[in-house]
This record gives structure tokens, sequence and C-alpha cells, in this order.
């Protein structure tokens, strides 16, 4: 494992989606691995920490994520930037090596069947919560996040340190057409 990995406490996992960066989500079935970025995923709660994310019909990534009920979310960098926009437009399904041409790198933590993806800033393996009704009218899925890690250089003491990392690990921020933000500056009034 990296040595800059450390585990997030569960009460805190939110605090790792609660800037509201593009995520990349991950999940295995059937020995088929698959990364998908999506714009539309937050925490939902506390305790148990939970987090949402839409994963449309079409997606291959949708179907893993059904198959196995478990998935990953990944908070992805600046220097993830076109890794990222890879996964987010290419599909499974049309390019089989989706992957291995976008430059992804999977890992696994011990315990835990959800590949991951290496580089990024944060990992949370998340069980899916059956709402079978909102997955299928609204494509929304609600997991429960069993498992959660950061990287050190830039989340540390519980909280996000961009300021002090290098700018590679800023999260981003999906726009519109392939128009990403990176995070900006801290404004920090107080800090618990």
């Amino acid at each position: 494992m990296n040595e800059h990995i450390a585990p997030v406490a569960l009460e805190r996992a939110y605090r790792l989606l609660n800037h509201g960066p593009t995520v990349l989500v991950s999940a295995s079935h059937g020995g088929v691995d698959n990364v998908m970025a999506a714009a539309w995923s937050c925490a939902l709660d506390f305790a148990p920490p939970k987090v949402t994310v839409v994963l449309d019909k079409a997606t291959r990534t949708r179907a893993l994520v059904e198959g196995s009920g478990h998935f990953a979310l990944q908070v992805p960098n600046l220097g993830q930037l076109e890794l990222t926009y890879q996964v987010g437009t290419r599909s499974l399904v049309d390019v089989p090596d989706k992957l291995a041409e976008s430059g992804v790198e999977l890992f696994r933590m011990d315990g835990f069947d959800v590949p991951l993806v290496a580089g990024s800033s944060a990992w949370l393996v998340c069980k899916v919560i059956p709402e079978p009704h909102i997955q299928q009218t609204y494509d929304l899925f609600i997991g429960e996040v069993v498992g959660a890690w950061a990287d050190t250089r830039v989340f540390k003491d519980g909280h996000w340190r961009f300021e002090e990392a290098e700018d590679r690990w800023r999260s981003l921020h999906y726009i519109a057409g392939g128009h990403f933000y990176a995070i900006g500056e801290a404004a920090v009034v107080r800090e618990d």
C-alpha cells in the first residue's frame, strides 16, 4: 500500500466530499472492473456515513454496482485531469480497453473487494442501500460508507490541506463540455 494513504475516521468521511468535487466511481462484478467519472455526488449523512451518486442506466459501471452491491467514490485531482476526462467520456461497452487506454491503475484495500483508482486524493468504499424506486426513477444510488482513506499529502487531521499541497493535488470540479476547475484558495473563518 502507498505510504501516504491513511484511514479516515468514518464520522469524518463526509468531509472528503463536502467541497463538491467530481468523483470517479469504480465497481467490480463477475471479474469485470470499471471506472467512470461523475459530477453528481454528495455526502448525505454522518452516522452511519452515507453518500449519493447518480449512475445513468446506460453506464456499464451501474450494472457492476447493481451486481455487486458495492461501489467506491474517489476524489480525483489535477494530476488526473486527462484520466478523469477519458473515463468520463468513454464507455467500457465501446472501448473494452478503456481503463488501460485511460491510464487507470487499480488497487484494492485489504478486506474490500472494490477496485480503487491509484493516484486519487481520497477513496470511499460504499455498500449500496437498496432503494429500487429511487434508483430506477432518478438513477440515484445511496451508499453507506464502510471504509474511507485519504492521501496525507493533501488531507490530514480530518481536513483538506489544498493550500499546503502541490497544485497537482487540487480537486477537480466539472462544469461542462470538457471544462473543469481546480479548487481554489482556502478562506478559513475558524477551524475545528
